[in-house]
């Protein structure tokens, strides 16, 4: 629920009096954990019990500024810590530039609850905030220090001493990290479930594989543009973490169906597999990953050139739940993969989006083929000059109707 915030000035004055007495505060303070931190701030105008109510710790135990405002100083993060620390659960400085270490050492103070902690793109902040974190907040579970460029080996190190219950973890470019920082953590942070390297050009294999020893529990593995590693350190994972669910290794251009192979033989429950322009994987490898993987539900094959029509007919047979499929740059699939595709189980129920894109050998037969997608809400065929705008009409009126 979500109070409106026009019916503010109805309870100003004599007003306002009447529904502190016909609510207790205890209702009133109930009402108020409901609102967004906007909202909570306009109340603490309204009155000064009002004020009191609204700025209680216990309604700000979940603060996202993202929304709200960016351009703050760290004392703002100081006096949030101090005034509701006890209460905070999860904290979102998303985009925060002006936020560094100093701010994020009072708040480790205050804040020994917190559970949830996003710093993506506080450029300021360095090695000496996770050495906070790590000191005075064990319960940390996610922490998300994507784009801060200054974080080093150390942090993962601090973090693997104070913060056991850690399970999601993004450094997303934070490209000073290597196999040290990653050996360090997964060896104490088992419970790790979730681990988005994005942009980590010096991870090799041997950091994957101290992943694939440590990391039973890991469900999301994003390796986008790690172009350093190769199908001995992603084998290594595929066999330590049967529970994978989605993996990223979009530019990692030195796998090849190795990988696919593995994937089919020991992860069984992988819903997306991203591998946009990873060139030497073709249809064998895809045929191995369908015939085993039947929970897939997205696939980016861009640019994954080598790839056929057999790609399209294994996965119309074998992965009814795929709903997101890009095919972009795939320029050997034709209009036959796409009538397998559109006859398929998913293709009544759950395909949501195809990419079609630089596909030159589609012509409008394959948008006849896809009439039969029910739930297609978008299809993308830019540069597909056999298409023609009679064809994509025809599809659009099929779809209206």
């Amino acid at each position: 629920p979500r109070l409106d915030i026009d019916s503010i000035s109805m309870f100003t004055n004599s007003d306002e009096a009447v529904i502190n007495k016909k609510l207790p505060k205890e209702l009133l303070l109930r009402i108020f954990s409901f609102l967004d931190v906007v909202t909570l701030c306009r109340c603490a105008q309204v009155s000064r019990s009002w004020n009191v109510l609204a700025l209680d710790g216990s309604n700000w135990q979940r603060i996202d500024l993202f929304d709200f405002q960016r351009d703050i100083e760290g004392r703002v993060v100081e006096n949030i810590s101090k005034r509701c620390g006890g209460f905070l659960r999860k904290l979102s400085l998303r985009g925060c530039l002006g936020v560094g270490d100093s701010a994020l050492r009072t708040f480790s103070q205050n804040c020994r609850n917190i559970e949830l902690l996003s710093l993506n793109g506080c450029t300021k902040i360095t090695d000496s905030t996770c050495n906070s974190l790590s000191k005075f907040c064990p319960k940390l579970k996610h922490l998300d220090l994507a784009s801060c460029t200054s974080i080093t080996n150390l942090s993962l190190k601090a973090l693997s001493e104070g913060c056991p219950l850690l399970e999601q973890l993004n450094i997303s470019w934070c490209d000073q990290v290597t196999k040290d920082g990653i050996q360090a953590l997964v060896r104490s942070c088992p419970g790790l479930k979730g681990l988005f390297l994005k942009g980590c050009t010096q991870l090799e294999d041997e950091a994957l594989k101290h992943i694939g020893a440590h990391c039973p529990e890991l469900v999301t593995l994003n390796l986008q543009t790690c172009s350093q590693i190769t199908d001995e350190g992603l084998i290594t994972i595929c066999r330590g973490c049967h529970r994978l669910q989605s993996l990223c290794v979009s530019g990692c251009a030195n796998i090849t169906d190795a990988i696919l192979h593995a994937l089919g033989q020991n992860c069984p429950r992988l819903r997306i597999l991203e591998v946009a322009r990873c060139s030497q994987l073709t249809d064998m490898g895809f045929t191995t990953l369908a015939r085993n993987c039947h929970e897939l539900e997205k696939m980016d094959l861009e640019e994954c050139v080598q790839i056929t029509d057999g790609t399209l007919i294994q996965l119309s047979i074998h992965c009814p739940r795929l709903q997101v499929l890009s095919l972009s740059h795939c320029e050997l699939i034709t209009d036959d993969g796409i009538r397998h595709l559109g006859s398929g189980p998913c293709a009544h129920d759950r395909l949501e989006v195809i990419e079609l894109d630089n596909c030159p050998l589609i012509t409008d037969a394959s948008l006849e083929h896809l009439k039969s997608c029910h739930s297609l809400d978008r299809i993308e065929l830019y540069d597909c000059q056999q298409i023609t705008r009679a064809g994509i009409k025809r599809l659009r009126v099929s779809c209206v109707g």
